[in-house]
């Protein structure tokens, strides 16, 4: 499921894609308040922008437009406007606009602790979902962070990802750890299984911002979420 689907090398970037499983519902939305009213899925999000998505119908919105509405997160709403900077058929996406105040209320909407609310032990759920073999823990909080952790055949760890917001830290067995920086990100249609295509540009080398992030993500992960030998790998592989 999670594959190296290629590596671009330039004088300039490194470039990776990754297919990651989907979880087909999403409680983070954006309401435009636009003229008709439409209510969007935020596919991800960070403090600058977002790309957002319609399941049904259309949307009136062209690169350049500023668009207006609340986003909605588990009973918190922030009121925002934003300029579209780049439309595919039901899916666009938009800057931020900041009136001075916006970038502390946005790092607020989106602050860890939030986001730690958000969360779910997606390999602990009751619904039928199809994941890879391998995939042994995945922990989700909407748009704004994922986290997967793979095994061996014989159980021993042997990768994991955070994806948080648009940062992007990975551990692989035999390679150590890296950073990168989200590009994009698109729904995969396929008939059987919803999955992700991430686009990453990796860093030249572990970038500590990124890092620290991350680090501040596992440490307020609930314990029941992950065994405490995962908490301890990850620990140890993230040099908290």
């Amino acid at each position: 499921m999670e594959n190296h689907l290629s590596l671009i090398k330039t004088d300039y970037q490194d470039i990776e894609k990754r297919i990651f499983p989907r979880f087909p519902f999403n409680y983070l939305t954006f309401k435009a308040q636009n003229g008709v009213e439409r209510v969007f899925a935020v596919k991800d999000i960070s403090y600058k922008g977002m790309q957002l998505s319609l399941k049904d119908g259309g949307h009136p919105y062209k690169i350049g437009e500023e668009v207006g509405g609340q986003l909605h997160w588990r009973g918190a709403t922030l009121d925002l406007t934003a300029e579209v900077k780049w439309v595919h058929g039901q899916r666009l996406g938009v800057k931020f606009k900041d009136d001075g105040s916006f970038e502390e209320k946005i790092k607020g909407f989106l602050s860890i602790d939030n986001i730690i609310r958000g969360m779910r032990a997606l390999h602990q759920s009751q619904m039928d979902l199809d994941l890879p073999s391998d995939l042994q823990y995945w922990l989700q909080a909407d748009g704004p962070v994922e986290v997967f952790i793979w095994t061996h055949s014989d159980g021993e760890i042997a990768r994991f990802q955070l994806v948080l917001m648009d940062s992007f830290v990975e551990y692989q067995d035999g390679k150590g750890l890296k950073s990168g920086r989200v590009l994009t990100k698109r729904d995969l249609d396929t008939p059987l299984v919803q999955e992700d295509e991430f686009v990453f540009e990796m860093d030249e080398t572990l970038d500590d911002e990124r890092l620290n992030f991350a680090q501040q993500v596992v440490l307020k992960i609930p314990s029941t979420f992950l065994p405490e030998h995962v908490f301890d790998f990850l620990r140890l592989k993230l040099r908290i």
